[in-house]
């Protein structure tokens, strides 16, 4: 497997079409950890608070992630679970999602996911789950 650098570069390059629009950065990347960082500017709700949806595309990715590196070479991660708890708003800044592992199995792998503001206080808390699957024959 590429070195760490090498991952996170790739990561960061082939992160999908939203990922990209809403600004989303890998900065640590293991099975066990993922972390990565999101503008709110341009992900926020009409009244100018970070989206709860963007916190929700923000978690599954950190998560699925995870998952993928988990799962290894020639398997995929597909979410199959996802829930949230909006804690307090964010008006501006970066926040900073951090996936920590709770279960890495043969078949899923679930991730607590806690999204911070640039003063450390926690705006989201999110579990997601993913099944781990064979990859599609080329």
């Amino acid at each position: 497997m590429a070195d760490h650098d090498d991952l996170l570069t790739m990561l960061n390059e082939t992160k999908g079409a939203l990922n990209t629009k809403m600004g989303v950065e890998i900065v640590e990347a293991s099975a066990e950890r993922v972390v990565g960082t999101m503008p709110v500017e341009g992900n926020t709700q009409p009244y100018g608070l970070l989206h709860g949806g963007a916190s929700v595309a923000l978690a599954e990715s950190l998560g699925s992630v995870g998952s993928a590196l988990h799962a290894g070479e020639g398997r995929i991660a597909v979410g199959v679970d996802i829930n949230a708890t909006h804690h307090r708003s964010a008006t501006s800044g970066t926040v900073t999602g951090t996936a920590t592992a709770i279960h890495l199995g043969r078949s899923t792998a679930a991730y607590e996911v806690v999204i911070t503001n640039e003063a450390g206080k926690r705006v989201c808390t999110s579990r997601i789950t993913c099944a781990l699957l064979d990859a599609p024959a080329s």
